[in-house]
């Protein structure tokens, strides 16, 4: 629609927009906070001079859920034309951070967002959609500290199908390869498969092409007892998600085998989700082809 990249055109030709303090300073609490439910250990983010986890640059700027209203951007004018055209399924493809220097407690942040692309229309096994990049400069006074590069797709989800032709098809389908396929198998089949080396024997998750022990590529899998504890959660609100009803739990839930896995918390309500309550598998299909291992209250 050329009407949409007229109004993409426009954004980005607006440039970074006003530069908007962070709620709070860099604060030595929410550093503890964070590397605690990260578990890293490393000595420099602990102690009188303590600097902040790089990887957290994005923590700064979030309100939470009563927190302040955010400012609206040029890029929510694009997002929201996207919606109003139909092309209302998200999912982020790719993410990426710059950091020019280490950030110290204390320090107060403003932050500004740019619009620097968007390509489309594509085709795309979700559907088809438009995907859009910005990046979001973190400041301290006038010296840019951090950049974050993130690009999404917004799609229009598949027509429903008729009930002769199957279910509708679950829109946030994840990516299968050589490397996951033998993850989702095990899913229909009512397996929880964790990549294992085929020689050394390290089980690891998320499944990957070399082990990151031994160097080998040689891989098996070892099916999980599908029991395990929530080692954190967040709680969705919002954006909507398709095919999904909000608020809903997102947790990283830690298996006896030694690796974490992350799924979503089900059967109970959110606000009875904590840290460290048992958990167990369960297997439910969203459509006709997918099935996902999600985690239901229960004895580990």
């Amino acid at each position: 629609m050329t009407d949409l990249h007229d109004l993409a055109a426009k954004v980005i030709a607006e440039g970074e927009g006003p530069r908007l303090p962070t709620p709070s300073p860099v604060d030595r609490t929410t550093i503890r906070h964070w590397t605690e439910a990260m578990g890293d250990t490393n000595p420099r983010y602990q102690g009188p001079d303590a600097i902040a986890p790089p990887a957290m640059i994005q923590v700064w700027s979030m309100d939470g859920l009563n927190g302040r209203k955010r400012t609206r951007a040029p890029l929510d004018d694009l997002l929201d034309a996207l919606d109003a055209a139909g092309y209302t399924g998200v999912v982020a493809t790719n993410c990426e951070h710059i950091y020019h220097r280490p950030l110290v407690p204390g320090e107060e942040l403003t932050s500004a967002t740019r619009t620097t692309d968007m390509t489309g229309l594509k085709k795309t096994a979700l559907g088809d959609g438009y995907f859009v990049t910005w990046q979001v400069t973190w400041y301290a006074q006038d010296e840019p500290v951090a950049e974050m590069i993130f690009r999404l797709l917004k799609f229009r989800p598949r027509e429903e199908r008729s009930p002769s032709e199957g279910r509708k098809p679950y829109p946030l389908r994840p990516a299968v390869n050589r490397d996951t396929e033998f993850f989702w198998e095990g899913a229909r089949s009512g397996e929880l498969r964790i990549q294992k080396c085929g020689d050394c024997g390290e089980l690891r998750h998320p499944p990957g092409p070399v082990c990151p022990s031994c160097r080998s590529v040689k891989r098996t899998y070892a099916v999980a007892a599908g029991t395990g504890v929530v080692y954190s959660y967040v709680v969705h609100h919002n954006p909507p998600v398709p095919g999904r009803e909000t608020p809903f739990v997102v947790a990283v839930v830690e298996l006896p085998e030694g690796v974490r896995i992350v799924g979503n918390v089900v059967d109970c309500a959110p606000a009875e989700v904590e840290i460290g309550m048992p958990v167990r598998v369960t297997f439910r299909e969203m459509d006709d082809e997918l099935t996902l291992p999600l985690w239901t209250p229960g004895e580990s």
